[in-house]
C-alpha cells in the first residue's frame, strides 16, 4: 500500500528562473538529501550539463550554482501521496503541489517542463496541462540513452535564452 509522505523539502527558484522543471516525487535518497535527483544514478544533472557544455555538478552546492547560473527552477508535481519506496508506479492518493502559487511568484517562468510520464500525466490531470513533457532521467528509463536524453533537454537552454 505504501506509506503517507510529504514532499519534505521547498522548491528551489532562483530569483529570475526563466523555467520550472517538475518532476513526480522526491525519490528516498532526494527526500533524505532534501535536494532534488540524489539518486547517483539519475541521469538529470549529467544531461544537463552535457547541454551547456560543462563538468556535472554533483554536489547540492554545485547543483544549486548550476541551476541558478542557469535560470532553472525545480520541484515536483506532487507535494504529498502514499509511496512505497521511490516506485513512481506505486503513488496512490496524490495531492498537487500549488505550482500556480509558484507561476504566479515567478513571472519571469516562461516554460514548464515535466520529466518523465507520470510528472505529466499529472501536471495535465491537477493543472490542465501547457506543460513541456521530457523523457524521464531514470535508470529505470534505460530506453532512453544519454545522448537522446541531451537531445531531448537541449530545448530546457532553448526556453531560457542562453
Amino acid at each position: 500500500m505504501g506509506e503517507r509522505v510529504n514532499h519534505g523539502f521547498p522548491p528551489f527558484i532562483p530569483e529570475d528562473a526563466r523555467v520550472l522543471i517538475l518532476g513526480s516525487f522526491p525519490s528516498v535518497r532526494s527526500r533524505a538529501s532534501g535536494f532534488f535527483y540524489m539518486h547517483p544514478q539519475k541521469r538529470f544533472f549529467k544531461a544537463l550539463a552535457l547541454v551547456y557544455g560543462e563538468r556535472e555538478p554533483l554536489t547540492i552546492e554545485e547543483r544549486k550554482d548550476f541551476l541558478i547560473r542557469h535560470r532553472i527552477a525545480l520541484y515536483d508535481v506532487i507535494e504529498s501521496c502514499s509511496i512505497s519506496g521511490s516506485a513512481d508506479g506505486s503513488i496512490k492518493d496524490a495531492v498537487p503541489a500549488d505550482i500556480p502559487g509558484i507561476l504566479a511568484g515567478y513571472p519571469t517562468i516562461v516554460a514548464v517542463l515535466t520529466t518523465g510520464g507520470l510528472a505529466h500525466r499529472l501536471y495535465t490531470r491537477f493543472f490542465g496541462g501547457g506543460d513541456i513533457p521530457l523523457p524521464s532521467s531514470s535508470p529505470a528509463n534505460a530506453a532512453c540513452h544519454l545522448e537522446e536524453l541531451v537531445e531531448r533537454y537541449r530545448i530546457i537552454r532553448e526556453k531560457v535564452g542562453d
